[in-house]
């Protein structure tokens, strides 16, 4: 099969050259007709000057063909000298297609390269594929996030690598059920006041499992991920949502999916057939994430006492018996709003000042990559 030769391009000045040829006119008469000058359309011709709208409405009119063959015989002229055959912006253009990678630079997740061979190998080294045409590496994990269940994003992709290369670098105990059981009781002790979140990565790292904070990418839409690193379970929490109630649910929930075996150690996910019976694997994710969603709302504040707060009160929810519950419940008054809010029982304008944020009360105490401190891993 021969292969195709590309179409050659002639500069506009060959055209007009034609054209006086079959008028038998010389330049100097063309510039009379334009009412310009000859070296002008001796410029044109050549090529040293380009020809402009007003030049091409003008010839148009001389040789009665129109403005716009004039223009496209110029752009196509000039968009053909400039052709480089250079790929790289192309090959630029799939990399930021695909993940998030000018925030993954900005964070040096990735190291920056103006040579697209080496960024696009650091980039599938980041990723662990061997083509961009593959799908992101992605181990098993139980993830609570805001989009399907059925597929992880690019984004969603990266900042599990991400947490996962974080949480190397944190220490902890041997993991085992009772120790978990046992930190989850001193995780409660801690609801009360902003400040104790704080202590809520040592109690868990006595418990065995390693907590990372982990700035969400744009577009991810997760919250927080549970998933094993050998024996040791690990929890990824993004505080997409930076309010003391969504902190501890948020945990508590990926504690439960540790509890419920929605996964086990060497990463292989878990179909706990008697909670799907015989749904698909997507079923089977949201279900479990049902399932852990309702254990943390009745571990953080049990069912049944707040229902009764809500039957005894409705609908008149006054700042004063927020409080005066939460402190029944020794939790923080931000965690009843929180519930309330999602039950629709009060507007999310209600009592936000409840929402008190952690982020700054974790700082430094858990390993946190985001919002400008990328901690360097080796």
């Amino acid at each position: 099969m021969s292969q195709r030769k590309p179409i050659e391009i002639f500069p506009p000045g060959d055209f007009i050259r034609e054209e006086l040829e079959e008028r038998g006119w010389t330049q100097e008469v063309l510039a009379e007709v334009l009412g310009t000058s000859t070296r002008l359309v001796n410029e044109i011709i050549t090529g040293k000057r380009a020809i402009t709208p007003a030049t091409a409405h003008a010839l148009g009119e001389a040789f009665d063909t129109g403005p716009n063959v004039w223009m496209n015989l110029e752009s196509t002229y000039r968009l053909d000298k400039v052709k480089t055959g250079d790929e790289s912006i192309a090959r630029r253009s799939t990399l930021y297609g695909l993940a998030p990678l000018k925030e993954m630079l900005k964070r040096k997740w990735i190291e920056h390269s103006d040579n697209i061979e080496v960024l696009e190998d650091r980039f599938k080294k980041f990723f662990e594929i061997k083509n961009l045409s593959d799908t992101p590496s992605c181990f098993a994990h139980a993830a609570r996030k805001s989009t399907s269940y059925e597929t992880t994003t690019w984004a969603q992709a990266a900042w599990l690598l991400r947490s996962k290369k974080l949480a190397s670098a944190v220490s902890a105990n041997t993991y085992s059920e009772r120790r978990l059981k046992d930190g989850m009781e001193q995780l409660r002790a801690l609801l009360y006041d902003r400040e104790e979140t704080r202590h809520a990565p040592r109690v868990l790292a006595e418990a065995g499992v390693r907590l990372v904070i982990v700035e969400t990418l744009p577009g991810s839409k997760i919250d927080g991920a549970t998933f094993f690193d050998g024996k040791s379970p690990v929890i990824a929490m993004s505080l997409r949502f930076d309010r003391v109630d969504s902190f501890w649910f948020v945990l508590f929930h990926e504690l439960f999916h540790i509890l419920n075996k929605d996964i086990k150690a060497g990463g292989e996910p878990i179909i706990d057939e008697n909670l799907v019976g015989e749904g698909s694997a997507a079923e089977t994710d949201s279900r479990a994430e049902s399932r852990a969603n309702h254990e943390a709302a009745n571990f953080l504040v049990p069912e049944n006492k707040l229902q009764d707060f809500i039957s005894r009160v409705r609908p008149l929810y006054s700042k004063k018996k927020i409080r005066g519950f939460a402190a029944t419940m020794e939790v923080h008054p931000g965690i009843v709003v929180g519930q309330l809010q999602y039950r629709e029982e009060i507007p999310y304008s209600h009592s936000r000042e409840m929402l008190e944020k952690v982020r700054e009360v974790l700082w430094d105490t858990a390993l946190t990559d985001g919002w400008g401190h990328s901690p360097p891993l080796h």
